[in-house]
């Protein structure tokens, strides 16, 4: 068992990166995209759809990095709630936390998942200049939202098992006035 264990553990953690280096190659398309629009303006030639692409970069780039940020601390938490809370009442207070942003996250994958099938269903294609099918840029927020939900679940089982949760603390929580 705990081997099997181990395995699960190493393979949500290579999750987690590998959603987080997915989330870093869709920031470096946007300079990309932004340099080769800014080079297509300065020579007169036209790169039609480029902020549309931009901007779906921009959405894949901030879904698959929801799981790889809250594994490290980055996402916004209640640390002066959290700081004033017993020690024997924290497992719960985060238990209690963590499963409605599980229930939450879930919900969301559900009805993006669903939109994202009509989208393809009816051929959906975006407003601008690009004309870009728009369930394959709602995939990237589909799949970003599931691994954000399978890390939401991870850590409330973490919580539920083992009474603490699995978040790195983060720079700035450990230097207030230092």
């Amino acid at each position: 068992m705990q081997i099997f264990l181990r395995r699960v553990r190493s393979f949500l953690d290579a999750l987690y990166l590998g959603s987080g280096m997915i989330a870093a190659v869709f920031l470096i398309a946007i300079l990309f995209l932004i340099v080769l629009q800014m080079l297509a303006r300065w020579t007169g030639e036209i790169f039609s759809g480029a902020p549309e692409y931009a901007g779906y970069s921009m959405a894949a780039a901030s879904f698959f990095a929801f799981a790889h940020a809250l594994n490290k601390g980055a996402h916004i938490r209640v640390g002066l709630l959290l700081n004033a809370v017993p020690k024997k009442v924290l497992p719960i207070v985060e238990g209690w936390c963590f499963a409605i942003g599980t229930a939450l996250a879930w919900y969301f994958v559900y009805y993006a998942g669903k939109a994202t099938y009509w989208s393809w269903k009816f051929n959906d294609i975006s407003q601008g200049q690009d004309a870009s099918p728009l369930w394959i840029p709602q995939m990237s927020m589909v799949l970003g939202s599931i691994v954000f939900a399978i890390a939401l679940t991870d850590h409330l089982l973490h919580v539920v098992f083992a009474g603490s949760h699995r978040i790195e603390a983060d720079v700035v929580e450990q230097g207030h006035g230092e």
